[in-house]
């Protein structure tokens, strides 16, 4: 069954998270991307219903994507909306990455960084903070066949052992909608049960701007790679079967396994 996004039905989903907002400090990490920007719509909304505020941070990388026209453009709409974002400079260009086997690996490494440094110097209190990252379905789906590709049906290399540890505990912990850490900050994806489609019509029907510059460097993300096929074959998802595929098939551990990671861990080496 095809999934359907609207705002009164995605409220209808998270009104017991949406209600607990108006005494956090919540930061949304966009990027103008057609995830962040659907997220961002939806968060807006519920932002004046349930009575929150919230932050939007981009770090504003790769530089060919984030022209001052294109800032400019996306601002014009956001302001109208009451919605304040905060671009931020990453202090490098893209020669930084052009010469990287991977580019997107730095490019992670570099937003990694930012964000740390940005929650170090404003928050001082942990219990408050909820992250709120724009995941989608596919982006899940793309994670499990990685993961049944590189880890469990490829010949494998006894070098690259701690690496894929380390990949599989970064994508399996965002099968979770919400994690609520022990260190008292939330991590919350409002997408996560919702496929591409869904969310290109809603941006569509609520004409909400994107950066429309490409990243040169898209293709170096096998998830986005994978999309295409996806879309080409008419697929389509549904959250509650894919995340029992992830528990059964995958194996991918209970909630507690990640809530319990310490915060300069978790958001060093995880998030």
């Amino acid at each position: 069954m095809k999934t359907i996004l609207s705002y009164p039905h995605w409220k209808k989903d998270h009104e017991s998270t949406l209600e607990n907002l108006s005494e956090k400090n919540i930061f949304i990490l966009y990027s103008g991307g057609k995830d962040s920007s659907v997220t961002m719509d939806l968060i807006a909304r519920a932002g004046k219903e349930f009575g929150f505020d919230f932050q939007a941070h981009v770090g504003a990388y790769p530089v060919h994507r984030y022209t001052d026209q294109e800032k400019s453009r996306i601002e014009s709409y956001w302001n109208k909306r009451d919605v304040n974002i905060i671009w931020h400079d990453m202090g490098e260009t893209d020669e930084f990455i052009d010469t990287l086997d991977n580019p997107c690996l730095g490019c992670q490494e570099l937003r990694k960084k930012l964000m740390k440094q940005i929650l170090a110097d404003t928050i001082e209190d942990w219990n408050s903070l909820v992250l709120i990252v724009g995941y989608s379905l596919w982006d899940l789906v793309s994670y499990a066949a990685e993961h049944l590709l590189g880890s469990t049906l490829a010949i494998d290399n006894p070098d690259n052992h701690i690496e894929k540890q380390k990949r599989f505990l970064e994508i399996s912990q965002r099968f979770y909608p919400l994690l609520k850490m022990s260190e008292g900050f939330t991590i919350y994806r409002p997408l996560l049960k919702y496929n591409n489609n869904d969310i290109n019509n809603l941006l569509a029907k609520e004409s909400i701007p994107t950066l429309m510059i490409p990243c040169k460097y898209k293709d170096f993300r096998p998830k986005r790679i994978l999309e295409k096929y996806y879309e080409r074959m008419c697929l389509f998802f549904d959250y509650d079967r894919l995340f029992g595929f992830a528990k059964t098939s995958l194996n991918i551990p209970d909630i507690s396994s990640y809530t319990s990671i310490g915060k300069e861990e978790y958001l060093g080496d995880v998030f």
